[in-house]
């Protein structure tokens, strides 16, 4: 069940640089899933597609819900309890914030391919511009920093994540 903390995609605009689109939702105890978390985030950009703010390019997007997916799956797994999403876009970035309620420091695993799992926070962290863990009154919050200005390479736009693995996204 997803509890709206405030109205979906609501706008926080204002006439700067720095308007603000912003987006949350909490989740109860055992109610959280990752697939209703990247539902939230489609919702959102295309929402956001429609109000003026910069379009989110598509490899930013793929990003950003793997992100989504990853750090509230981590929740899920990790932490007793709520959870919650919220989803900022301004002029510069897009940021993904998920919080819970565990004290335990997320620990990155570097990549092992004979390990299965364990491999989140390592591909977050690639994506991301910067990820920041902030304690707080019950719990942690982990922020995702990814800019807007996607990567590009003679064959195109990419996502960070396949430009930071050195691939190039297979096209059907």
């Amino acid at each position: 069940m997803v509890i709206p903390l405030m109205k979906q995609a609501a706008d926080e605009q204002g006439m700067d640089e720095d308007a603000r689109l912003r987006c949350s939702a909490v989740w109860a105890d055992g109610a959280a899933r990752a697939v209703d978390a990247r539902q939230a985030l489609r919702a959102f950009l295309a929402h956001a597609a429609h109000t003026g703010c910069n379009p989110v390019p598509a490899p930013l997007a793929q990003d950003a819900e793997l992100t989504v997916s990853e750090l509230v799956t981590n929740a899920i797994r990790h932490a007793p309890g709520p959870c919650g999403l919220i989803v900022q876009l301004s002029g510069e970035a897009l940021t993904i914030t998920v919080w819970d309620t565990s004290t335990e420091e997320p620990i990155v695993r570097h990549g092992d391919r004979h390990r299965v799992g364990g491999h989140g926070l390592h591909l977050v962290h690639a994506i991301s511009e910067r990820v920041v863990v902030a304690p707080r009154t019950r719990g942690k919050q982990i922020t995702a920093h990814l800019r807007l200005a996607p990567t590009e390479t003679a064959a195109g736009s990419r996502s960070v994540l396949s430009a930071s693995l050195g691939r190039t996204p297979q096209t059907p």
